[in-house]
């Protein structure tokens, strides 16, 4: 296996780029070739259309019962999502569909963003049979992003498909009834409208929750106005259309505040989609499902973790869009939980992070949101500083709200050196790494320009007001907090980690938008003088005045390691002190949780063992990895499994510091893995065969002309080609590296000296037999 510490080009040059892509992100412009028939050999999976193949293989199914969120079926488009599973404590008479929103939301700041901005929770149609309920079979299908399947009774049985419409925003069940189930029915439940922290904390002072829903017929259509105290309503609309001995549910739900339009919009979403039959309706919305999982392809020879993956992406699309809110903790599928907004101090960025290897900067919403609503965090910093800085509070609504502060209301932007509020600052910063990366993976010099810069010199500078030079004279930052962690430190490894990314970014961003800024000496300054990230025997502390001496689930204290990738082992000595620091956190048990796993498998991958990553995937599998995929705590918290996504990406690929590495990481019973336009930094494609423990080939399109340096792991010498099959100009860098000077759109094909390898794109064998997710037969 290479080393992971390639010749790295000078940051300014990687930064660097022709052209602006305004977001849009082009196909890979080389030939796909899928296997066919003929190239099938016994024992491994179908061949034919390669994402047919892999998504029909990671379908969850179900023949037994699923009790809760985390055991059964869940849809969504980013904005609708539904939950199925049996009604609790009647099982056998009724299923659960879930109705949940992620608009919907109170809209009384005076009460902060955890009960008076929280997530409000809408209600649930039951399926309620003629019957007791006997038995199920059930499949979601990831390639239609639909479930199918039968419900059966001692009266007969349920034939169903279910959807939410990718565009319309529409629940459809279609029920196909025998003749002794014919008399089932639907039933709504509107929830209390009160925020779901409720069942775990104290209610603040004078909170109290929103008046009952109102349910009324609208000329056929039924609908459950839920009025608001601030204002504005959120509203379930829904009508059952009967043809034949099948009937179809549709349902829609729209929010509104001030005013009071969600009514009308609701009601009118379901007229123009109920003359719809079902199997029309589903026409558009598998195309656009359809195109989302071509952008890119992966394939590895675990089952189980190859199906875990593929579910992911179908759970982010399910949950994200660009233009919905940033996910809360629990996507769009609200469920009791003492989280009921969006959380910065972790799970946002985690949520997000699949989204550039994947393809998938379509459902970047953070980039968007931190954008569109940059004022509304000014209004959220410290009075004093809001001139010149930024921050973003630990929880906010969609709007990056926190209204009032308080440990029991939500908690808002401290100050260093005070307590209270809890001096929480980097997150923004943090968040913005976020940006950083959609700009890296995709060269689009409009997210620099127009986000990243403007946004991070004023987080950046919030932590500027509190520098000062100690006795010696070094720079040095009063206490703040290191999330979760407990108790203020000076000189917290958190921010001085996020301070250090911050000017070395400013300062190359300048450079690459020509600004000449008046604050880029006191960055240099900054990174000329900053103390010393604090450590000890054991490794990173959490800051100067608190050693790592418990068990911690977060890993606040190593983001200069991951996600950052501002020490990466390049010396003996970085290397065991990153070693030593993360044995240290994973070796205190007891509040380790699943993002512990997901964060120490790439951190090992960072260092070259696979084997070591896939023991980390497999541990957060086994302890905490529920039925369906899902990941709870005290509630649903989805940002772990689509991190651990994440973390396969980093096995896979790594393409910091200016360097693409190929396979870097992986254990050795992964002997075969193929790859198909997997987005790398510089807005590379990146496509790449390993069969047999030895890398076959590499592919690459330059989306942007970005400088191109790659790390191939291919034994010996290696020919380079354009996509004609002629030989392109290159530099050997030794160690398995090459530099190749792309332009935009070009390619290059890197395989070893004088061979031609097959470079069909298809399935990999697996080494053995798994269970499918969801509640198969035991």
């Amino acid at each position: 296996m290479s080393s992971p510490s390639a010749p790295d080009p000078s940051r300014r040059t990687v930064l660097a780029t022709g052209s602006a892509l305004g977001g849009t992100l082009l196909a890979s412009g080389l030939p796909l070739q899928q296997a066919t028939a003929a190239d099938r050999t016994e024992g491994t999976r179908p061949a034919g259309d390669p994402w047919r193949t892999v998504l029909d293989d990671a379908d969850l199914v179900w023949q037994r019962m699923p009790t809760a969120w985390y055991e059964g079926p869940f849809l969504g488009n980013g904005l609708l999502g539904s939950g199925i599973y049996a009604e609790p404590g009647a099982a056998s008479t009724a299923v659960r569909f879930n109705i949940q929103h992620s608009e919907v939301q109170d809209h009384r700041p005076e009460f902060g963003s955890l009960f008076g901005l929280a997530r409000l929770p809408i209600g649930y149609f039951t399926l309620e049979p003629v019957g007791a309920i006997t038995g199920l079979d059930w499949r979601l299908s990831l390639h239609d992003a639909e479930l199918t399947g039968t419900l059966t009774t001692d009266k007969g049985t349920l034939a169903l498909r279910a959807l939410i419409h990718n565009d319309r925003s529409v629940l459809a069940v279609e029920v196909t009834a025998s003749e002794g189930e014919r008399g089932f029915r639907w039933v709504f439940h509107p929830a209390d409208a009160i925020s779901p922290r409720a069942a775990f904390k104290p209610l603040p002072d004078g909170y109290q929750g929103n008046p009952p829903a109102q349910v009324a017929g609208h000329d056929g259509i039924t609908a459950a106005v839920q009025p608001l105290l601030a204002g504005g309503q959120h509203v379930t609309a829904w009508r059952e259309r009967a043809r034949g001995r099948t009937r179809t549910l549709y349902a829609h739900v729209a929010h509104s505040h001030p005013g009071t339009t969600a009514l009308g919009r609701a009601l009118k979403a379901v007229r123009r989609t109920e003359q719809l039959p079902y199997s029309a309706l589903a026409v558009d919305h598998r195309a656009w499902w359809h195109a989302y999982y071509r952008k890119s392809f992966l394939s590895l020879p675990d089952a189980r973790i190859q199906r875990f993956y593929w579910i992911q992406l179908y759970k982010t699309a399910s949950a994200a869009r660009r233009d919905a809110p940033v996910m809360a903790t629990s996507g769009p599928w609200l469920e009791p939980t003492p989280w009921p907004n969006t959380w910065w101090n972790l799970n946002a960025q985690l949520e997000y992070w699949l989204i550039h290897g994947s393809n998938h900067l379509e459902l970047d919403a953070i980039t968007r949101a931190l954008s569109e609503f940059r004022d509304n965090l000014a209004q959220e910093t410290p009075t004093p500083y809001r001139a010149d800085s930024l921050g973003i509070p630990r929880t906010t609504d969609p709007q990056l709200v926190n209204g009032a502060a308080g440990s029991l209301m939500g908690y808002g932007v401290g100050v260093p050196g005070q307590d209270p509020p809890t001096p929480e600052v980097g997150n923004l910063t943090w968040a913005l790494h976020n940006v950083w990366l959609s700009y890296r993976h995709t060269m689009d010099r409009s997210i620099l320009q127009d986000v990243l810069f403007p946004l991070l010199r004023k987080a950046i500078n919030y932590y500027l007001h509190f520098l000062e030079p100690g006795p010696d004279g070094k720079l040095h930052l009063p206490a703040t907090f290191s999330p979760e962690y407990g108790g203020d430190s000076r000189d917290c490894n958190y921010d001085l980690m996020l301070l250090t990314w911050g000017c070395r970014t400013l300062l190359d961003t300048a450079e690459l938008l020509g600004v000449d800024d008046p604050l880029a000496p006191r960055w240099r300054e900054v990174l000329a003088k900053r103390a010393p990230y604090p450590t000890d025997d054991n490794g990173f502390m959490i800051g100067a005045d608190i050693p790592f001496a418990k068990s911690h689930r977060h890993y606040s204290h190593l983001l200069a390691v991951y996600p950052l990738y501002e020490v990466t082992g390049r010396t003996p000595d970085e290397r065991a002190l990153i070693e030593r620091s993360l044995a240290h956190w994973v070796g205190f048990e007891g509040a380790l949780q699943g993002y512990t796993f997901t964060g120490a498998a790439s951190m090992s991958a960072l260092l070259g063992k696979g084997e070591d990553a896939l023991g980390y995937l497999g541990e957060l599998m086994t302890r905490f990895i529920q039925p369906n995929t899902m990941y709870k705590e005290s509630g649903p918290v989805i940002e772990t499994p689509l991190s651990a996504a994440q973390s396969l990406h980093d096995m896979v690929c790594q393409s910091w510091g200016g360097v693409i590495r190929v396979f870097p990481a992986l254990p050795a019973t992964w002997a075969d893995l193929v790859l198909h336009d997997f987005r790398t930094q510089g807005a590379f494609l990146l496509g790449a065969r390993r069969e047999n423990g030895a890398t076959r080939w590499v592919r690459l399109v330059s989306e942007a002309g970005a400088p191109c340096v790659v790390r191939h792991g291919i034994a010996g010498p290696v020919d380079v080609r354009d996509g004609q099959g002629r030989p392109l100009r290159h530099v050997d860098l030794g160690d398995g590296a090459v530099q190749i000077p792309l332009r935009k759109g070009e390619s290059a094909l890197i395989t070893a000296k004088g061979d031609r390898p097959d470079l069909t794109v298809a399935p990999v064998r697996p080494n053995e037999e798994a269970p499918r997710w969801g509640l198969p037969r035991v």
